[in-house]
């Protein structure tokens, strides 16, 4: 049996100006997709992403003017199901990360919005933040608004910035 992994999708906690903490997203704002394992796209955007993570960290310890919302996409596995979710805010700890998990779980029962998580680096699968009103980086987002519906993506891209 194949399992499934899932993306989430943050539309308007990870992507909206001016939120902060959890509390402010509404669960049904949240956009789940499933990719298989290995899915060609979504390992290239990971590997993408990961190749430039210590960049991206060190550009969030010393943001410059006009970049805010750090954020980092994260697995969290719930026995055999495996799902990605936003974590913003996060910092840095001895052993690894600690942040807020900042979308609404689909399938793992294990999180819930707005909890506090521990992470390493071996559970980061993208990176974002925003730079003078654009996205930078979340890359696996921009393979989803490949697979969403047309008027959703093109939506997406023009209301939060994204350059895919």
């Amino acid at each position: 049996m194949k399992l499934a992994i899932r993306a989430v999708l943050s539309v308007i906690l990870v992507f909206a100006p001016g939120l902060a903490g959890a509390q402010a997203t509404d669960p049904g704002d949240d956009k789940t997709m499933v990719f298989t394992p290995g899915d060609p796209e979504m390992a290239a955007a990971t590997a993408r992403a990961l190749a430039s993570l210590d960049e991206f960290l060190a550009l969030s310890e010393a943001p410059p003017a006009g970049a805010e919302r750090f954020k980092l996409k994260v697995k969290v596995r719930d026995g055999n199901i495996t799902e990605h979710f936003w974590v913003v805010p996060f910092r840095r700890t001895e052993t690894g990360f600690v942040g807020i998990l900042s979308n609404q779980p689909a399938e793992v029962r294990n999180v819930v919005l707005g909890q506090n998580i521990e992470f390493t680096r071996e559970d980061i699968s993208d990176w974002g933040y925003k730079r003078n009103g654009r996205q930078v980086g979340s890359f696996t987002v921009c393979v989803m608004l490949k697979r969403m519906p047309k008027e959703e993506a093109d939506s997406m891209l023009e209301n939060y910035g994204f350059d895919c």
